[in-house]
């Protein structure tokens, strides 16, 4: 969201992009490779087993149209696995239904940085809207310019802060993946590595989407924070 062309803006994302089209390539490159790799059980009944081990029973899981759409939805206590989580039998599907089914084992135990995550939700989709109207109406009263940006930027500020709180989030729902799906024997010597890889992958795009959401706050806090009253 910019709302005039500055070079600036784009040297300043640069490694936020790089490092989101490298992860992205990662992640596509290593979900192909685990996708080959066989295992005992489908996403589905990965997930099931898991989340039965723990006492969720009452946790549904339904298969959702696309690729990589997979997520565990708090509010309806469901796991959605896309198709071919849900059905695949391979380290790529039985790694990513566990870190969703980690997700829920999270909610669960009402785990403090997704409990933090959870309340941070409205403040991350509306964030952006916000910085932005408040910026264009500081482009139309330049008299107070500086005081509706920076009650703006807190909109970009509240995007960031989610992203930062995300991460572990997501770190800590991998790492859950990796040592159940060891623990039940649901992943063995062939399948272990392969689902690290995809799960460890995943991981570099949350890097990513957060260094952007704090490089942008950065380059127009650099841009316009200076701007005072006196245009």
């Amino acid at each position: 969201m910019m709302p005039i062309f500055d070079p600036m803006y784009f040297v300043f994302l640069a490694p936020a992009l790089i490092l989101m089209m490298w992860a992205q390539a990662r992640i596509r490159s290593t979900y192909a490779k685990a996708s080959q790799v066989p295992a005992r059980l489908s996403g589905a009944a990965a997930a099931r087993h898991i989340l039965d081990q723990f006492g969720l029973q009452d946790v549904d899981i339904e298969p959702i149209r696309g690729h990589l759409t997979d997520h565990y939805d708090p509010r309806h206590r469901v796991l959605r696995l896309s198709e071919g989580v849900y059905d695949g039998r391979n380290a790529a599907a039985i790694g990513i239904a566990a870190h969703e089914a980690g997700h829920a084992l999270q909610h669960a135990e009402h785990y403090g940085p997704l409990v933090i995550r959870n309340m941070a939700v409205p403040a991350a989709q509306y964030g952006p809207g916000w910085f932005m109207a408040f910026f264009v109406l500081g482009m139309f009263i330049p008299a107070y310019f500086s005081q509706f940006f920076w009650i703006g930027i807190i909109g970009f500020m509240a995007v960031a802060a989610f992203q930062l709180v995300n991460l572990p989030v997501e770190f800590d729902a991998s790492n859950r993946a990796k040592r159940l799906l060891a623990e039940t024997g649901i992943s063995d010597e062939q399948s272990g590595p392969a689902l690290s890889s995809v799960l460890n992958a995943a991981a570099w795009t949350y890097v990513a989407g957060t260094l952007q959401s704090v490089l942008v706050v950065a380059y127009y806090i650099m841009r316009f924070g200076g701007r005072g009253n006196d245009n």
